[in-house]
């Protein structure tokens, strides 16, 4: 069987009641012959390591939690270790649609008017062509911030600050499956505002995605809050580093990190 070069990675937490739905989606013949899946489950209270096992998907249980970032991280690592070309990232909560995966799977293989790959495609619920997504004023509030930030210190326009659903190269999640080079809470604008600074490829595409039906979220009650203070921080944190230290400047631009001659040594 010819391996297949994407992994699909869920970063899961006491999912047990919609995880389900989400791997039936993946399991579909369109998806499945192209994506492998892997759940990371973050040290679930509930039966979602049970029921990914059942379904004989690469599971990753943490004995401890650690948070939404450090499993994508971990994730990341993996998708290197074992070789894979692209990665994208989906919610275990059904919002993002598996309907996007290969239309993020294309993007991810054309170049850009420049002949140039990009190396993160971000899936937007706000933009022309995405389907309708009910928000709330306060994070509406938050989003309008988060774009005002982004343009300001980079001056590209993203419609979605905050997407979870994205899809990267090898170069970014290389780059990201490293020591200090990725939020372990909460890598959302931040992040895309890091990437772009330094020079990564960064392309938004529309998306299709629905309202959380059951579960908590990880911003449920007080927790937007807690957010909103710690990500605004954290974009501060992203400015100084980038444009005042200037850590890892240019990062994006140094060259395609031979994904090839890695593939065979590995």
């Amino acid at each position: 069987m010819k391996k297949k070069e994407l992994l699909v990675i869920i970063p899961a937490y006491n999912e047990e009641t919609n995880i389900v739905r989400v791997l039936d989606d993946l399991e579909q013949p369109e998806i499945a012959e192209i994506a492998d899946v892997l759940v990371m489950n973050d040290a679930s209270s509930d039966a979602t390591n049970w029921i990914v096992k059942a379904r004989g998907h690469a599971l990753v249980t943490h004995v401890f939690k650690l948070g939404y970032g450090s499993a994508l991280q971990l994730g990341y690592k993996y998708a290197i270790r074992r070789g894979y070309r692209y990665v994208i990232q989906m919610d275990a909560d059904g919002q993002h649609d598996a309907c996007n995966i290969p239309v993020i799977y294309k993007r991810l293989r054309e170049k850009d008017a420049d002949g140039n790959y990009p190396d993160i495609v971000l899936g937007s619920r706000f933009m022309e062509g995405s389907a309708e997504f009910p928000v709330s004023s306060a994070k509406k509030l938050a989003f309008k911030l988060f774009r005002v930030m982004i343009q300001l210190v980079t001056g590209r326009k993203i419609a979605d600050p905050t997407t979870g659903l994205q899809g990267l190269s090898w170069k970014a999640v290389l780059y990201y499956s490293k020591y200090n080079h990725f939020d372990d809470k909460y890598p959302d604008t931040n992040m895309i505002m890091q990437m772009i600074l330094l020079k990564f490829n960064v392309v938004e595409i529309p998306a299709v995605m629905h309202a959380r039906e059951s579960g908590e979220s990880m911003h449920s009650g007080l927790k937007p809050v807690w957010y909103m203070f710690r990500m605004f921080f954290s974009v501060l944190a992203v400015v100084f580093r980038c444009k005042i230290l200037k850590i890892d400047e240019g990062a994006g631009q140094k060259g395609d990190n031979k994904f090839e001659y890695r593939k065979k040594i590995s």
